[in-house]
């Protein structure tokens, strides 16, 4: 799969340069005092919903919960169970915790899976001796998420038929690792991977950071039997950056809790405040009481713009193209041939970034960009569509 920008990443070509020259047709909004003072300019997001860009933008709702919360003291442990319990409700879980984003989530499961909630255990960690330490995970699913569970002394251990799967799993195996935006690209579908750990009796657990649209999916995998499953909280629900969810079997969640932020555990540094904590329940709350058909309708809208305003311009196609599992919303595949327009991708997304504003799109190909108009504001796709036009234009 050609991708050159994923949903927590996003590549060198399309974060360039820091200044640029003013673009004559739309004046720029000033940014924030608090970055204009460091110097730094804000970007329209074209890219999505990635941690490079800081996720999403909060509603008003969101950080006036934060806002609330950061004028008192509570026991944090106390708000963790009582914030668990809100967000296990709203998602039909046995049991969940908010964690410093889906990577800690990752971390967590795998504290859970491998110490099991014993304080001896937990202690020792990175060290496993004695311990189930083994995480099996395909070697397609690898995305560069691995160091979130070898940090706890735990070791993967690669597979890629189901054979291959059959016999790695021994008594040494404390989690299954599924990839989910990666499931495309192996040769095992999570419906096998779920089969093989209940009859093996290993736990599952699926790292679905970005893949909260449509709002279903937040129920779907755990429906299908996954002991483990992680949503990001700053992305598609639009909460605080560094919030995640970590969702599933009662007794792993009991078992991440102790090992996790304000304990001295492996899991301290992955602190969420009090104020995140109030701020994500309040997002989930508000995104799953949104109703999805008018924000579809207004993406379906910028989509049809931009390549209305493209398809003047000989030699450059365009088509809508939904992601299958991450980021399931409308973008735009800009192409061109090089008769058309000498510059390949890398090319345009530098001089996007470089003009004022800056915009950030993805690479798709060689001559070819994918364009995301979800997190974008409005009007901000027609100064876009203006650039885009001039850059290939001028070219």
């Amino acid at each position: 799969m050609e991708i050159e920008a994923s949903r927590r990443g996003f590549l060198a070509a399309a974060t360039a340069a820091a200044a640029g020259t003013p673009h004559a047709s739309a004046a720029p909004a000033p940014g924030p005092d608090v970055y204009s003072r460091l110097g730094i300019r804000p970007v329209i997001n074209g890219v999505g919903v990635v941690t490079h860009l800081g996720g999403s933008l909060m509603h008003p709702d969101v950080t006036h919960a934060m806002e609330e919360a950061a004028r008192c003291f509570v026991p944090l442990t106390e708000l963790q169970a009582k914030a668990g319990a809100r967000i296990a409700e709203l998602l039909g879980a046995e049991a969940a915790m908010i964690t410093g984003g889906c990577a800690s989530a990752i971390t967590m499961g795998t504290v859970a899976c491998v110490a099991r909630g014993d304080r001896e255990n937990l202690r020792r960690l990175p060290d496993t001796t004695g311990m189930k330490n083994e995480i099996v995970q395909q070697k397609s699913h690898r995305g560069g998420y691995e160091q979130q569970m070898t940090l706890t002394g735990a070791k993967i251990v690669w597979v890629e038929t189901k054979e291959e799967l059959e016999r790695a799993i021994n008594e040494r195996t404390a989690m299954m690792f599924f990839y989910n935006e990666m499931e495309p690209e192996g040769k095992i579908s999570r419906h096998e991977w779920i089969e093989a750990g209940k009859r093996r009796g290993v736990p599952t657990f699926n790292d679905a950071a970005s893949d909260a649209t449509p709002k279903e999916r937040l129920f779907q995998y755990q429906k299908e039997g996954f002991d483990l499953v992680a949503f990001s909280g700053g992305k598609a629900i639009r909460g605080p950056q560094c919030s995640g969810i970590l969702m599933g079997r009662k007794d792993l969640i009991a078992a991440a809790i102790p090992g996790f932020n304000p304990y001295a555990g492996i899991g301290r540094g992955m602190k969420v405040g009090k104020e995140e904590m109030a701020g994500l329940v309040v997002a989930l709350e508000r995104y799953l009481a949104a109703a999805e058909g008018k924000e579809m309708e207004e993406l379906e809208g910028r989509v049809a713009r931009i390549r209305e305003g493209l398809a003047d311009i000989g030699g450059i196609a365009t088509e809508r193209y939904v992601p299958p599992v991450a980021n399931h919303v409308p973008h735009v595949l800009v192409s061109w041939t090089e008769a058309a327009c000498p510059l390949k991708a890398g090319e345009v997304t530098r001089r996007l970034m470089e003009g004022d504003p800056r915009i950030a799109v993805s690479g798709f190909g060689e001559r070819r960009l994918k364009i995301s108009v979800w997190m974008m504001q409005p009007g901000e796709h027609e100064i876009v569509l203006g650039r885009l036009r001039e850059i290939l234009r001028k070219a």
